[in-house]
């Protein structure tokens, strides 16, 4: 820096905190000292072997100078103390000679050294090239989601260490991290402090500081800052006056509208109530990782990915089309249970058994066995109890376990399949919202709100939750489904087409995705030509099991294609076929009648029999004998 100095925006006494105007001084309201003007200048030598190069920026502690070792040849970083008479950053300074020599991770900088010159005291730490994040920041603006999210992901496990070895960070915000080499460094270890030390000074800035921080700074205070940074990255808001502790609305802020489950990572990160924010680095770093499958997979190819807390959806029997017409609280994932729970053996044993009364009198028996010592077995013994419709008693024993424990969102996860069992899809949605709070990188609870929002009719939003996880992950292809039912209600034929497209080929329900998308195909008469002819031809010739409804749709299309040359919408041409019968309206009626018959055969009971031969009748060709 050519010119080291301190904004005046930036200069407040280090003592009580009042607006001091001047770089060097006394505070006009306490009367301390202070100064803010770099105590070394390029070429003094500190401690006989680090040569200052000059100053390079000023944090919240202090300036901070590049160095030149001597003694190992290498570039170090010297941050000393922002008001060398300042006591409790001297205090702290000392504090960080005690403990964070023992702090070792990759994605952490390096502490070297702690040392003394006077009255001065200095940290030498490890020279990180390369760029800060709020440097990239400010000459671009706002990043893209995915690109913010990169960086955090990327420092989350250096959280993780510091919490495991019972520390905090305080001060995170972009300009403590730099990008060297395509990964990134927390940097700047100034403000980092033990969790529930009574002394010492808490260093952070304002914005990015959770309320509690000032008091006592824990490792969701830490969870806070990382929020706080991410929503800088994303967007331009005033995050340290209007929107000290709060965020702007989507309807605010364009980049919330267009990535609602950010929007919903950030409500939480940076919430007020500490027990309500993400409870340890981990756990943020799992739910931000599905954010951004879902955000990317949403512009580009599915990013499918397994769930640690969720298993996929529970449409898997080919012969399961009721599956594919409605949503169905059976349907769900299912949750996958704790392994540490007391009662888990006993649990995953019974996990197979299918036979609904038995699965509630079995798990009845290990509830009775384990008590509250097994939330999972109440849990379990629940979702049996709904099941089998039995639902009074499930909410009851929903209750207890809500009292118990208000935090177990589990409880509010079985609330919502009860609700959609007896058919309120309202109330249904209202609970699984409250596990997307709580779990805003999962598909599962997204699903359950596209189910339960179909169920109340709400069709726009069914249909923005099942396209979301639909594009994230066609696996879960009751979202598929979903998607092309609220499509085809909307009388969106060819987005229905579309997404019945997304059920990948090896899926067992794809053959009934190829039904379903003949059937959209056909829907529309009014759009019927030559190409959606021809594809809703190969579309069935692709299904390989037989089958009334493959039938009836087979008579249905070369029945349209033999009424389409009569009425002159298309040509007739031999050269040319469908389903194997030539595009000539008599032979695509001897087509259609003998589909009808072979549908007939599969006819589930006499009178749709009779209806099928009678429609085969209508559709044959006229003979002179």
């Amino acid at each position: 820096m050519t010119k080291p100095q301190v904004p005046e925006r930036r200069r407040y006494c280090p003592h009580c905190n009042a607006k001091v105007n001047r770089s060097k001084g006394f505070c006009p309201q306490c009367g301390h000292e202070y100064s803010f003007e770099p105590q070394l200048k390029a070429g003094d030598v500190v401690h006989g072997k680090y040569e200052v190069k000059g100053p390079i920026a000023f944090g919240g502690l202090g300036w901070i100078y590049l160095g030149w070792d001597t003694v190992l040849s290498r570039w170090v970083i010297m941050k000393g103390l922002l008001n060398a008479k300042d006591e409790a950053a001297a205090a702290a300074a000392v504090s960080e000679r005690q403990f964070l020599a023992a702090v070792k991770h990759p994605k952490i900088v390096g502490i070297y050294d702690f040392i003394q010159q006077g009255t001065e005291g200095f940290i030498i730490m490890e020279y990180v090239g390369g760029r800060t994040i709020q440097s990239i920041r400010q000459e671009r603006g706002p990043l893209p989601p995915p690109e913010a999210i990169s960086y955090i992901l990327g420092i989350l496990p250096a959280f993780t260490y510091l919490h495991e070895h019972g520390l905090v960070y305080c001060d995170f915000k972009p300009e403590n991290l730099m990008l060297e080499d395509d990964d990134v460094k927390l940097i700047d270890m100034g403000g980092v402090r033990r969790i529930n030390d009574p002394n010492g000074d808490v260093y952070g800035t304002r914005g990015y500081m959770a309320p509690e921080e000032a008091d006592n700074p824990i490792e969701v205070s830490d969870l806070y800052t990382i929020g706080r940074a991410l929503a800088t990255l994303v967007m331009d808001f005033k995050f340290m006056t209007d929107y000290e502790h709060s965020l702007p609305l989507p309807s605010e802020q364009p980049v919330l509208a267009e990535n609602e489950a950010l929007y919903r990572f950030l409500l939480r990160a940076t919430h007020n109530d500490p027990d309500q924010r993400f409870q340890s680095a981990e756990e943020m770093g799992n739910q931000l990782y599905g954010v951004l499958r879902e955000i990317v997979a949403l512009k580009g190819d599915p990013k499918p990915a397994e769930s640690s807390i969720f298993t996929y959806d529970n449409l898997i029997d080919v012969e399961d089309v009721a599956g594919t017409r409605a949503p169905a609280e059976r349907l769900l994932p299912a949750l996958k249970m704790d392994t540490d729970d007391p009662a888990i053996s006993e649990l995953l044993r019974l996990a197979s058994i299918g036979e609904a009364d038995k699965r509630v009198s079995l798990l009845r028996g290990v509830v009775d066995k384990y008590g509250k010592q097994s939330v999972e077995a109440r849990l379990a013994y629940a979702d049996a109890l709904i099941s089998s419709g039995e639902y009074g008693t499930a909410n009851q024993l929903l209750d207890t376990l809500a009292a118990e424990d208000q935090f177990n969102w589990k409880v509010a996860w079985y609330r919502g399949k009860l609700h959609l069992a007896g058919g309120d899809g309202q109330a249904a949605r209202n609970e699984f919202d409250k596990v997307y709070f709580e779990m805003p990188g999962e598909v599962a609870p997204k699903l359950a709100i596209g189910f339960a929002s179909e169920q109340a009719g709400d069709i726009p939003v069914a249909t923005a939750f099942y396209e979301r996880v639909a594009k994230t992950d066609p696996n879960d292809t009751t979202a598929v489904f979903g998607l092309a039912r609220c499509l085809q209600a909307s009388n969106d034929f060819a987005g229905a087409a579309a997404a019945l497209d997304l059920v990948p080929v090896n899926h067992s329900l794809y053959t009934q995705s190829r039904i379903a998308l003949a059937t959209v195909l056909l829907q529309d008469e009014n759009a019927m030509d030559d190409k959606l002819l021809d594809r809703s031809a190969r579309t069935l010739a692709s299904i390989s099991t037989e089958s009334s409804m493959l039938y009836q749709l087979s008579a249905r299309l070369l029945s349209y294609a033999a009424w389409m040359i009569a009425e002159g919408k298309i040509r007739s041409d031999r050269s040319r076929t469908l389903l194997g019968n030539a595009v000539d309206e008599h032979d695509l009626r001897l087509g259609a009648e003998s589909a009808f018959r072979k549908a007939a055969r599969y006819a589930g009971d006499a009178k749709e029999k009779i209806t099928l031969i009678d429609f085969a009748n209508k559709i044959r060709p006229v003979t002179r004998f």
